[in-house]
């Protein structure tokens, strides 16, 4: 994810980076203006009477599919933007669960139960970091220290790893419930932040699942596409070869809004848009070892 200062307009004016629409366009763009070009030199030599020509009526039209098509475009930027931010909420809470499970297990087992809290000092911040693998869909190996803990195994990737993390965490917390450690109420209190885990990888899962439906996207594109295609035909007559920049522009705009739902639609990629959760991550693994030490 981008940092930036949103004050600072020359920045963003200017600086072009890797994730910049104008970059991705340029192809797109310098094919569109050539054609744009050709459509108007085809009007000029071909056309007999251009002030009485029919395609000046195009214009009426464009207008009306204007207003229709800034409509779509809003709508699917908004949608886009708000599976982005539902993913920054659940990552948000996977960080403030990771904490409050944290310091009820700070306050609940002895102080001289190095063991114990070494063991969850180290699964904890796991879940996240296995959960961000499994959404990234990467199969790599990650440890909290340099020394891993005995007890916590090598985990099958061939399975959901997440669900193993929490089984684990589980099992933990019923085995020192039986041992007597935790009580019957501090168990309960344990159980409904473990519980929130696995809620927060669904919801995660949910977004990375359920894509944009493909009709709905593949209808935008044509229609983006189309319409700009017609602007030189409509308007070539009147503005002439001023129609090119015009056409450029309007592409410009309208595929750049696409380009920006289509990345953010998805917020747990590698994108330079998509959320960090690296440093959610290593904010959860350091917070969670503050507290257990």
């Amino acid at each position: 994810m981008i940092s930036y200062n949103p004050k600072d307009w020359i920045r963003f004016i200017f600086d072009l980076h890797r994730s910049d629409t104008l970059v991705r366009l340029l192809p797109l763009l310098t094919g569109t203006g050539l054609y744009a070009a050709g459509i108007v030199w085809c009007l000029q030599h071909w056309v007999a009477d251009p002030a009485n020509s029919p395609l000046r009526q195009l214009s009426v039209l464009h207008g009306l599919l204007g207003f229709a098509i800034s409509i779509l475009v809003v709508f699917r930027t908004n949608t886009a933007y708000d599976r982005w931010w539902e993913g920054r909420r659940q990552w948000g809470a996977l960080v403030n669960n990771s904490r409050n499970f944290a310091i009820k297990l700070n306050a609940m087992l002895p102080g001289d139960d190095d063991r114990n809290r070494t063991f969850f000092k180290q699964l904890l911040p796991r879940f996240a970091h296995e959960l961000m693998i499994h959404l990234q869909s990467e199969e790599t190996r990650y440890s909290l220290d340099e020394q891993p803990h005995p007890e916590i195994p090598d985990f099958d990737r061939r399975k959901h790893v997440p669900n193993q993390v929490a089984s684990l965490l589980a099992s933990r917390l019923a085995a020192l419930h039986r041992q007597g450690t935790l009580s019957d109420t501090q168990l309960l209190l344990l159980n409904g932040e473990l519980s929130s885990l696995l809620d927060i990888c669904g919801a995660c899962e949910r977004i990375k699942n359920t894509p944009i439906p493909y009709s709905y996207s593949a209808f935008i594109k044509k229609f983006i596409f189309f319409y700009v295609l017609s602007l030189p035909v409509g308007y070539g007559l009147g503005l002439q070869y001023w129609i090119v920049p015009v056409t450029l522009f309007v592409l410009y705009v309208l595929a750049s809004l696409e380009l920006i739902a289509e990345e953010i639609e998805d917020p747990f990629g590698k994108d330079t848009n998509d959320l960090p959760m690296g440093r959610l991550v290593d904010t959860i693994r350091r917070n969670v070892q503050e507290t257990l030490a």
